[in-house]
């Protein structure tokens, strides 16, 4: 069985490794995972007819980090 939390860190590792536009992220991932990063308040709601989907200042930073921690050199 997966740990959801893990997952969710993943999917937000990844927003912050693809982030544009000060912020801005393709929403192209595990639905689930999606809405529980917007229950954190941590990306705007993914609902909807965008296709991406946009991080909140604190989502950004930890976006980055975890970004960094995972896939930095």
């Amino acid at each position: 069985m997966c740990d959801d939390q893990k997952i969710e860190e993943a999917v937000l590792a990844l927003l912050g490794a693809f982030a544009f536009d000060n912020g801005r992220a393709w929403k192209r991932f595990d639905f689930g995972a999606m809405q529980a990063l917007a229950a954190k308040g941590l990306i705007s709601e993914p609902m909807g007819r965008a296709e991406s989907v946009h991080l909140t200042p604190e989502g950004l930073a930890r976006a980055k980090a975890l970004a960094l921690q995972c896939f930095g050199r």
